[in-house]
């Protein structure tokens, strides 16, 4: 399944657009702050990171401001209504340091270990990130000193397992709810 080409459905993006509300709602901010979750994934000043599945923005606008002047986000979305969404956001915010693109994460296209983070926050399970073709991907991108972060609310446990079973990454641990990982 080609994300990026599914991404430019009108359907799809008419049908997505109330989880699109959803996803910018005070409530959503209430129970999971971004903030205290992107703390569990170890963002600091002056990284490139790769946020996967950015959606409308919930993480994107404040892992940008962790990041800094120096630092780069780059929020890849496969949907054209929320990539245009949150370009619109960055860009009200002010944010030079943000790259939105509507892109498939399983060819993102980046340049071999490129990335300091690689964040899958609340993208897997998903039928059109399958683990077995998207882990590849972002070890791959990721530097050797790198960390794939993983936060989904609820956690299915089959996924860190799959992650550890992969051979492709060794578990850091887990905090803030954030599961941490390191290539190798």
């Amino acid at each position: 399944m080609d994300a990026a080409k599914l991404g430019t459905s009108k359907l799809l993006n008419l049908l997505l657009k109330p989880a699109g509300m959803v996803m910018e709602s005070r409530l959503r901010r209430f129970f999971s702050d971004p903030v205290w979750i992107l703390q569990g994934g170890d963002i600091q000043p002056g990284q490139r990171v790769l946020e996967v599945g950015s959606g409308t923005g919930f993480f994107t606008i404040p892992a940008a401001q962790m990041l800094g002047e120096e630092g780069r986000l780059l929020a890849m979305e496969p949907l054209a209504g929320y990539a245009v969404r949150l370009a619109e956001k960055v860009k009200a915010a002010g944010l030079d340091n943000v790259c939105v693109m509507q892109r498939d994460a399983l060819a993102s296209g980046l340049p071999a270990a490129s990335l300091d983070r690689a964040l899958l926050f609340g993208v897997v399970p998903f039928p059109s990130l399958p683990l077995d073709r998207l882990l590849p991907e972002m070890h791959r991108v990721l530097k050797p000193e790198g960390m794939l972060a993983l936060w989904m609310f609820p956690l299915p446990g089959w996924v860190p397992r799959s992650i550890a079973r992969s051979g492709l990454f060794s578990t850091l641990g887990r905090r803030n709810g954030v599961y941490r990982y390191r290539p190798g």
